[in-house]
């Protein structure tokens, strides 16, 4: 869990600065689900990733994006390390033990990501690398009436992220994406091999062809999270139930994600279906929502959640993310989901009952009342002077 000096707000506090989308997301004491289940010969990491992280910029409250020729204003922005770092910091501030291998300039951008990584969100370095000479990849996000749109900046790594990531400590899980042009990485299948679960997801297809070789790769994973649109382009159904039966065929864990509608999915391994409304919540970036979602079903998985309590954990996270800027550094702690409970407590409406019915579970999960510590997360921002 990251932290920044600044003073937390108790969930009963009404008050406006309590709901304030731009306030820096709170820190409380952190919460290992996975206590009871370490054993002295387990994994060190629970979680393994690999991949690129970008600096991003995000611009936020843009009424439209700008067209050729003009200049639109923004009413927020923010700068936090992108691309995989999404997951990462999603899952380590759910209590997972998360580890990253990827590629780090020796400039600004770099120093930021790596700082904020492994020192504020407490993941894993060791198999990353700084590298001389090299400009860290860069990706400006602009969001506007619920979507965004991205200009993004790279350069390939001179190590080969493959390479890198054979560093990767043995985990309990890994995440990847999949691609139409390749094949599941070698340290993912030698991560497996050693007894983790794969967990995947799948970018979009600028394509538009929606190859089945993605669906072959699914044999060697635990569980696959694309989104509806993804899911019923790769299966060519027409409806996220359809598409949910026939990613079944392919994969034990099939889960299809549906923004704001919810979520369904199937598990082969327990025999147990569920499908859960969505929960909407007033939104100024969805920048890395998905990612925020499949870490917090990674985390309901390994603690042995019912499907149920699965679904709904991960789209409360989800949920949760959209109110703060920037991919990584919005994603929820138990701080927030505590506070967010406190609320429903508080609370005195139809839905607000139904909520508490739907998700009693976390009263095992968060403590009631809960006291916030006296620090915030890490801010969106890059070199703020305090």
């Amino acid at each position: 869990m990251a932290a920044t000096h600044g003073e937390g707000t108790a969930p009963d506090s009404p008050g406006p600065e309590y709901i304030e989308l731009e306030s820096t997301p709170l820190v409380g004491e952190p919460r290992d689900v996975l206590a009871g289940a370490r054993e002295p010969d387990s994994p060190t990491i629970d979680l393994a990733l690999s991949g690129t992280v970008f600096f991003d910029i995000v611009l936020t409250g843009l009424a439209a994006p700008p067209a050729s020729g003009t200049e639109v204003d923004a009413e927020g922005m923010g700068s936090c390390p992108g691309g995989v770092a999404n997951l990462a910091v999603a899952a380590s501030r759910l209590g997972l033990r998360t580890a990253v291998s990827a590629a780090f300039g020796e400039d600004v951008y770099g120093d930021f990501s790596w700082e904020t990584l492994a020192h504020q969100e407490m993941v894993d370095l060791s198999a990353s690398l700084r590298v001389p000479d090299w400009h860290s990849p860069f990706t400006v996000s602009l969001a506007y009436r619920g979507d965004r749109s991205m200009v993004t900046h790279e350069h390939p790594p001179p190590t080969p992220l493959e390479e890198m990531a054979q560093q990767l400590p043995h985990a309990r899980a890994a995440f990847i994406g999949l691609s139409a042009e390749g094949d599941i990485p070698d340290w993912a299948l030698s991560q497996s091999a050693h007894g983790a679960m794969l967990f995947a997801d799948v970018g979009w297809d600028v394509t538009q062809e929606w190859s089945s070789s993605v669906l072959r790769q699914l044999r060697h994973c635990h569980a696959f999270v694309p989104n509806a649109i993804e899911a019923m382009s790769y299966t060519r159904t027409g409806s996220p139930t359809s598409a949910l039966a026939a990613l079944a065929e392919h994969v034990p864990v099939a889960v299809v994600t549906d923004g704001p509608r919810g979520a369904l999915a199937v598990d082969q391994t327990t025999g147990e279906s569920s499908e859960v409304e969505g929960l909407v919540m007033e939104s100024i970036d969805t920048t890395g929502a998905g990612d925020v979602f499949g870490a917090a079903f990674v985390v309901g998985t390994l603690a042995e959640w019912p499907l149920e309590q699965r679904l709904r954990f991960a789209n409360l996270c989800a949920a949760l993310s959209v109110q703060h800027t920037g991919g990584s550094l919005s994603a929820p702690g138990w701080a927030d989901i505590a506070a967010w409970w406190g609320r429903l407590h508080a609370g005195h409406r139809d839905t607000d009952r139904r909520l508490l019915r739907d998700y009693g579970f976390l009263a095992d999960l968060v403590p009631m009342p809960w006291l916030p510590t006296e620090q915030r997360r890490a801010s969106a921002t890059i070199g703020l002077r305090h």
